[in-house]
């Protein structure tokens, strides 16, 4: 079976969805440290993740860690615009992507922000569909 980019978004998505639960709070006001460089493995070792590989692909590579934070997804790229449309699509499914060049980390708020104070970055959030849910009135 080919892997698609729209299949990975989706798997990383649900994945994050799945693993996302209470966190605890980060300091928003913390210094962000200039944003980590590497393979998926070495930005791991920086948060002292052991990944758990779930995709192997020439375009991508995605895995899940667990830290004392909490679970979250990890993934690198092979380019710029690879990561920007996994993001993209990614974002319809909700959530807060932490995102460094050619790799994002996903999961609640609380891990996504502590993630930050290690590996630098930016924070996106994903689409809050929540508010779009219809109360039957």
């Amino acid at each position: 079976m080919r892997v698609t980019r729209p299949m990975l978004a989706a798997a990383g998505a649900v994945a994050a969805v799945a693993l996302a639960g209470c966190g605890s709070g980060g300091d928003a006001a913390a210094k962000v440290p200039p944003v980590a460089t590497g393979s998926l493995e070495s930005l791991a070792a920086e948060v002292k993740c052991k990944p758990d590989i779930q995709t192997d692909a020439d375009t991508i590579r995605q895995a899940i860690c667990t830290t004392s934070t909490g679970r979250f997804v990890l993934a690198t790229f092979s380019t710029d615009r690879g990561q920007r449309e996994w993001i993209n699509e990614a974002k319809d499914y909700g959530g807060y992507y932490l995102v460094g060049r050619k790799w994002v980390a996903v999961g609640d708020d609380g891990v996504v922000r502590t993630l930050r104070g290690t590996l630098g970055g930016d924070v996106e959030i994903g689409t809050d569909h929540h508010a779009h849910a219809g109360h039957g009135g």
